[in-house]
């Protein structure tokens, strides 16, 4: 979802799904949610997760495809049945009545899905790169073979372009800790069962990579894993990854090569197409994860070569999985799709071809999405629920007693240089320098990764495009982008019930304006509200009011520490704070949203519900999931989001406006919090 080492990007993580409305009819009941998904027997101060969703809950079923089921799940169907039937009409266009991106975009998803070819193929489309890899013969050579965009392989390092945190007018090199084969250094070092199992069957896994290029030594693929686990004992925890300041360490490269001498960085940079110097002198680096570099490097020095071989081989294979004959397709979904995601089968491999599409031309595709699914008034409508929530979250800021004059007009500027992007971006991606020849998939597939990167190098001495996007049109997420100081709302998720015109106005402030508070929220979480209006890291608050700020943030951090949605596997409150924090602001902001949409006005009641109650029904509703326990432990060990339920009980809890609005909440129940251990921020 977000990418990998390219600064500090925040999403909402998928929140919900919807599907297609009759014309001047709400999707879901009489006013815009489904009440036969409630539970009205459950009291809402025991579980407002189950109050909002139980009904449903008891007769949901994950499909055996998938890692999820819910709102989210209906979305993305609904968006890949649309993306199909454009791919199908590209399919039966003659070539002369197709542009040139169509042509790509046909032709790419027709290798994909030519299965018989790719089996008769074998491994020869891979032949030459595996044995490059077998003749490897120095550490240089290896760093070199890591660096290339081309081959996808990965290392201890990584290496990104993204905007300068410090300088967000200008771009800058990233690198970063790498180099597992398992999400993340926790698979590696607990010890519980569940951990346990996953290394065994990672072990099987690697040897069964090595076995399809004819290696079929155990002591080679168990140095491979010994070599993954010595990496992950030297990387930082996934928690620490999130603290803006330390990962801003900007290096030249010759101080690097002081810095981590025993890996060859002029090798790797090179192949990256790195030059050694830019515009204004020494080429400079940010480096992020910094303690552990020469930790890494060492690692890097004291391995064999033989061993680095084989290591490049499984992740070379890995990178190029469904690319490949099926038996290497399935080996490495029944570790990757089973093991660690907990899902029973591949997805079918049409759909399975859509989504290469999306990650790979994107805006090629989204831009015919878009021309068919998102018409030009539905993006005005979001644009003034936007307008809408940033006055609201302005008006707040006006009113905090916690805060002092000189930080809160700080935060006002802040607020007031937003700049919200709806729908899809105004200037779309040139792909006329992506070469795509049909039949070749392994090529055409490394060429869009050889593209993209090329796209971003070239342009690293120059002025920062403002324009960009970080998701493609038809993806069901939203994000936050600090550098710029943006909120960004693809088209794919802003669709009914998410958004309905025709739905109770409390339904679309409790749904669509809890994430747009949620976004905006971001500028203002635990990191990000340590960039300024101009997108710079840097601290624009006083230190009482930062010392005030970190105390309640942190109260909210040990509440979700406590939250279990795996008997034994706990939330990490730090490593989920930011989110925790967009989630609660971002709710609190829109309940005040709503209630000056209704303009001193009392709100009708509805179902025998008042609006407030509507509000907080649809924000439950709208993070109506359950996922595969595989999920929920990839979830919980490596990715800042927290699991649905508590994204729902962990927040209202904190929300005096809940607890008006459902008065036969209690003390005693679960999730009911005293008014002084309440955490308030925005």
């Amino acid at each position: 979802m977000l990418r990998a080492g390219l600064g500090l990007l925040v999403a909402v993580l998928t929140p919900l799904a919807f599907a297609a409305s009759a014309p001047g009819q709400p999707v879901f009941g009489p006013w815009g949610v489904t009440l036969a998904y409630m539970d009205t027997g459950v009291s809402p101060g025991e579980d407002f997760f189950r109050y909002s969703n139980g009904g449903w809950l008891r007769s949901a079923v994950i499909p055996p495809d998938r890692q999820f089921a819910g709102v989210n799940l209906e979305l993305d169907q609904e968006n890949e049945t649309r993306l199909k039937g454009i791919v199908a009409e590209l399919a039966v266009k003659p070539d002369a009545a197709l542009t040139a991106e169509e042509r790509k975009l046909r032709d790419l998803y027709d290798a994909f899905e030519d299965t018989r070819a790719i089996e008769a193929a074998g491994l020869a489309p891979v032949k030459a790169d595996l044995e490059r890899i077998a003749t490897l013969k120095s550490y240089a050579e290896v760093a070199t073979l890591m660096g290339s965009p081309a081959t996808q392989v990965g290392g201890p390092f990584d290496i990104g372009i993204d905007i300068d945190e410090k300088n967000p007018d200008a771009y800058a090199i990233l690198l970063s800790q790498s180099g597992l084969g398992m999400p993340d250094r926790d698979y590696y070092l607990l010890k519980d069962k569940d951990s346990v199992a996953t290394r065994e069957a990672y072990r099987k896994y690697v040897a069964a990579m090595l076995a399809f290029a004819g290696v079929q030594t155990p002591a080679r693929s168990a140095a491979v894993y010994a070599l993954e686990e010595r990496i992950a004992r030297v990387h930082w925890p996934a928690a620490e990854r999130r603290e803006a300041e330390k990962v801003y360490n900007p290096l030249s490269l010759s101080a690097l090569q002081k810095f981590a001498p025993q890996f060859p960085w002029g090798s790797y940079l090179a192949a990256a197409g790195v030059s050694q110097r830019s515009p204004k002198g020494e080429r400079v680096v940010v480096v992020r994860e910094k303690s552990a570099f020469p930790k890494l490097a060492a690692v890097f020095a004291a391995t064999p070569v033989s061993v680095w071989r084989d290591y490049l081989t499984v992740r070379y294979l890995h990178s190029r999985a469904s690319y490949l004959p099926r038996q290497i397709d399935d080996a490495d979904f029944d570790f990757y799709g089973k093991v660690i995601g907990g899902q029973k089968q591949q997805l079918p491999r049409d759909l399975r071809g859509i989504h290469l599409l999306d990650r790979q031309m994107g805006e090629a595709l989204g831009k015919l999405y878009v021309a068919r699914y998102f018409p030009p008034e539905a993006k005005r409508k979001i644009q003034q629920l936007v307008a809408n929530l940033l006055k609201a979250y302005e008006a707040d800021i006006g009113t905090l007693t916690w805060m002092g004059p000189t930080t809160k007009e700080k935060a006002l500027q802040k607020i007031r240089r937003f700049t919200p992007k709806v729908g899809y971006p105004d200037k779309w991606r040139d792909y006329s320098a992506l070469t795509i020849v049909p039949g070749e998939l392994v090529r055409d597939a490394t060429n869009t990764v050889v593209f993209e990167w090329n796209r971003e190098l070239k342009r690293i001495d120059s002025p920062v495009d403002r324009g960009e996007w970080d998701m493609t049109p038809p993806t069901n997420n939203a994000y936050y982008n600090p550098t710029l100081n943006e909120i960004v709302f693809p088209a794919g998720i802003l669709q009914p019930p998410f958004f309905d015109p025709n739905a109770d106005e409390a339904v679309n402030y409790g749904e669509t304006g809890a994430t747009i508070g949620h976004e905006i929220s971001h500028g203002f979480d635990d990191q990000g509200s340590k960039y300024d209006a101009s997108g710079r890291l840097h601290n624009w608050w006083t230190p009482q009011d930062r010392k005030d700020f970190d105390a309640r943030t942190a109260a909210l951090a040990r509440q979700y520490d406590q939250y279990q949605p795996l008997p034994g596997l706990h939330v990490n409150g730090k490593l989920t704070l930011g989110e925790n924090i967009a989630d609660l602001a971002g709710l609190v902001i829109a309940y005040k949203a709503y209630h000056i949409a209704l303009g001193g006005k009392p709100a009708p009641v509805l179902s025998g519900f008042s609006g407030d109650q509507r509000f907080y029904i649809a924000y439950g509703q709208s993070w109506r999931e359950v996922w595969t326990d595989g999920l929920t432990r990839r979830i919980v060990l490596s990715n800042p989001h927290s699991p649905s339920k508590f994204r729902v009980d962990g927040v209202v809890r904190n929300d005096d406006g809940w607890y008006t609005a459902f008065p036969q909440i209690k003390p005693g129940d679960t999730y009911y919090l005293p008014p002084a251990e309440r955490v308030h921020l925005w």
